[in-house]
């Protein structure tokens, strides 16, 4: 076998360690913060949720109390499976489309051009997001319908399952349906992308200063203060998104695209209406954060090179 053979075999196998090991803690990740997931969707969306609009939730603690109360605490993880199922493939497209885009769009040096190396870096990060959203989307749109599907038992409820929600919603509205709000959540993922790599090279630049002279509370904190921000300038697109969603499998017209869609949420709820159930995606980032960071400072490493902690995030909190 030849060196360069031996290389590139090398560079595979520890390829296939990253996507195994990340995949797994990522799913276990996102099964742990299930619960909080499955509330911010329910106070995200209540208003055009049908079960929920003679009865909304008052707030995160009266959502889990009644969840339990009235669905049983296993209901917390509702529409959990589809979640962990998408985050496979979405890493996988995502470091393929990466590599793809940075060879076109971020051929830069960081140092010697840090505004071009920026916005590659931030084009080709978001048109591998975007892509990959174009394979999982139909996985996310059943993780959000199937975690604000209310009822204790299944004949309760509008879907038995992943598979069922998919099938459904497609035998009504075709792909249409199962795509619907695509645009707006391309648009997210720029405005996300921009906020938080914006706010962290930042910060590296003019508040960490010299690497070997950081402090690694005051970075640590610096960064949940990083991800705190972008997730909320960007949670009104996420709102957007989710209640479109809400759209597909129902005969009554409540939105009529993203702009209309907007301007409802504005007159009929308010400004604060696009930030409902932002406190528990907040403390979920938080807490997948401190996760993350508890990890890297622990050094733990089973046989493959360690994710970037700024990406490896991202792909946590989607």
């Amino acid at each position: 076998m030849s060196g360069k053979q031996a290389a590139q075999d090398e560079k595979y196998k520890k390829f296939l360690i990253d996507f195994i090991l990340g995949g797994t803690s990522g799913s276990i990740a996102k099964t742990v913060m299930a619960p909080i997931e499955r509330v911010k969707l329910l106070l995200q969306t209540q208003e055009a949720n049908p079960k929920l609009v003679e009865r909304p939730y008052k707030g995160i603690a009266d959502c889990f109390i009644r969840c339990i109360k009235e669905e049983g605490p296993l209901s917390l993880w509702r529409g959990n499976w589809a979640n962990v199922v998408r985050y496979f493939p979405t890493q996988a497209f995502n470091f393929a489309f990466k590599d793809t885009y940075n060879k076109i769009f971020c051929p830069y040096d960081s140092k010697k051009n840090p505004l071009k190396f920026f916005l590659g870096n931030l084009l080709s990060g978001g048109l591998a997001g975007a892509s990959s959203m174009v394979f999982v989307y139909p996985l996310d749109f059943a993780r959000t319908r199937l975690g604000v599907d209310v009822g204790k038992d299944a004949k309760d409820r509008q879907f038995k399952g992943m598979t069922d929600c998919i099938a459904k919603i497609f035998k009504t509205d075709g792909f249409v349906g199962l795509y619907r709000g695509f645009g707006i959540s391309v648009v997210g993922i720029f405005v996300y992308r921009s906020f938080y790599f914006g706010g962290y090279d930042a910060a590296k630049a003019f508040i960490f200063g010299d690497p070997k002279n950081q402090n690694i509370i005051a970075r640590f904190f610096i960064a949940q203060i990083i991800v705190s921000s972008s997730e909320t300038l960007s949670y009104p697109l996420d709102t957007i998104r989710r209640r479109l969603m809400m759209q597909s499998g129902r005969a009554d017209v409540i939105y009529n695209g993203t702009i209309d869609c907007a301007k409802k949420i504005w007159t009929q709820e308010g400004p604060a209406a696009f930030f409902k159930g932002n406190a528990s995606n907040i403390l979920r980032s938080c807490l997948l954060y401190t996760s993350d960071a508890a990890d890297d400072l622990l050094c733990v490493d089973l046989g493959g090179r360690r994710i970037i902690k700024k990406k490896k995030i991202i792909y946590l909190i989607n």
